[in-house]
């Protein structure tokens, strides 16, 4: 089977639609104007130039606004999406904030670094806007509350950006996991290779005169500008992610949180490498996840099981009838020694997806939650903060589900939240 994936491969096969893009826009013909949501892209950088291309396609969509704190990311982003639509009425800004009090947007997209997620989202939603939004879905778990208080209050639709969701595969998974077919699972092994490599010991340098590095640094400390912490590389710093795993965890505990829908989190015990220099984002991190009837065990290698040497990301299910293995495009299922890619007696029952953009508008205009809805994606995500904490703080952590809390470690809870820089608490 071939699971072997890094991000370039991932942002390749998105920016072709393979991921998050399904049916083609000439299906759906044309559509009114007076029928169409207008959209607003906010983070114009790798990701958020595929979200500008995506919804582009979507001929129920019109793009009317591009915001980006850096100015060369703008035009970029502008003339690449003149050369797709060269009779596009687009306005540029620096400032989110511009985009939110426009009573033309229907919605917006955010691709903006990790720690910018969920306040924007927050704004966006007290503006009576719907949100689109990258993975992960806050910097940290006090943030997905503060999303959720605000989506509830104000009744907005919202879908998070893991867009391999959509995928067919994933869903004959969840068909196939739920059926019983392998039987009871009693642990899940998900895996992402390690691709990070050090960015060494850079020193602070003027910033750059098309770069506001206040906004961009936003409710996150203060530090003097290194480009290494920014764009791409930012993920690498705690400030702002929280490297690879966070960047993948999403993508691939989405198949595990679809089929059997973990409760009861209890313990967490996470380990792992360092990088050598400046980045304090964990390089290599495992973690493993006691839940009330389900092990999670998170690794960035390939775990000892049949299948998996070699690859580059996966699932491995273990029940008590026979196992399956899974990446996005593909699945392995076993049971008594016998292999196979699918089972033909199950049945098809989960509804397949229009692509994933086109589920959000789709529910833009329906008013119903997608399938990356927030109250689902808050609950994937939480055992990702879980994990790095456990990382930060070098030991096994107590977890009390209902309450949301850390048993007896006031050390351990402080870092559940963090209160943004003054000039930036907005939400």
């Amino acid at each position: 089977m071939s699971i072997h994936t890094n991000r370039r491969d991932f942002v390749k096969m998105a920016g072709l639609g393979a991921l998050g893009f399904s049916i083609l826009p000439s299906l759906y013909g044309k559509v009114a104007a007076s029928d169409r949501v207008r959209v607003a892209h906010i983070g114009l950088g790798g990701m958020g130039n595929n979200h500008m291309k995506w919804f582009a396609n979507l001929p129920e969509v019109e793009i009317v606004a591009l915001c980006d704190v850096d100015e060369l990311h703008l035009g970029e982003t502008k003339q690449r999406l003149l050369e797709m639509q060269p009779n596009a009425k687009v306005d540029t800004y620096g400032d989110f904030r511009r985009i939110l009090e426009r009573k033309d947007i229907d919605a917006i997209t955010v691709a903006t670094p990790d720690h910018w997620h969920a306040q924007i989202a927050a704004l966006a939603f007290q503006a009576g806007k719907d949100v689109y939004g990258e993975k992960p879905l806050s910097y940290n778990l006090g943030e997905g509350k503060m999303m959720l208080k605000n989506l509830e209050k104000y009744e907005r639709v919202f879908q998070m950006g893991n867009q391999i969701h959509a995928g067919d595969n994933f869903h004959r998974v969840v068909e196939i996991i739920k059926s019983g077919a392998i039987g009871k699972v009693s642990t899940v092994r998900l895996w992402k290779t390690a691709n990070a490599k050090d960015i060494g010991s850079p020193v602070a340098q003027a910033v750059p005169k098309t770069l506001d590095w206040d906004m961009w640094l936003g409710p996150a400390p203060f530090t003097e500008y290194i480009p290494e912490k920014c764009h791409f590389t930012y993920r690498y710093f705690l400030d702002y992610s929280g490297g690879e795993f966070a960047d993948f965890w999403c993508h691939i505990a989405d198949v595990v949180y679809s089929s059997l829908a973990p409760q009861g989190l209890k313990k967490i015990n996470a380990h792992g490498e360092a990088f050598s220099g400046i980045a304090d984002a964990p390089k290599i991190l495992n973690v493993d996840y006691e839940f009330e009837n389900l092990k999670i065990l998170w690794t960035m290698a390939p775990p000892n099981v049949p299948g998996a040497a070699g690859t580059g990301i996966g699932a491995y299910f273990e029940g008590d009838r026979g196992t399956l293995i899974c990446d996005y495009n593909t699945r392995s299922i076993t049971i008594n020694g016998e292999t196979m890619t699918d089972i033909a007696t199950i049945p098809i029952t989960n509804p397949r997806s229009p692509g994933h953009q086109q589920n959000f508008i789709d529910s833009v205009k329906s008013r119903k939650q997608p399938e990356s809805n927030l109250v689902y994606a808050r609950e994937m995500t939480i055992p990702m903060h879980l994990g790095l904490i456990s990382y930060r703080l070098k030991r096994e952590l107590t977890w009390n589900a209902e309450k949301e809390k850390f048993v007896g470690d006031k050390e351990a809870n402080r870092l559940l939240s963090r209160k943004p820089r003054k000039k930036w608490d907005l939400a």
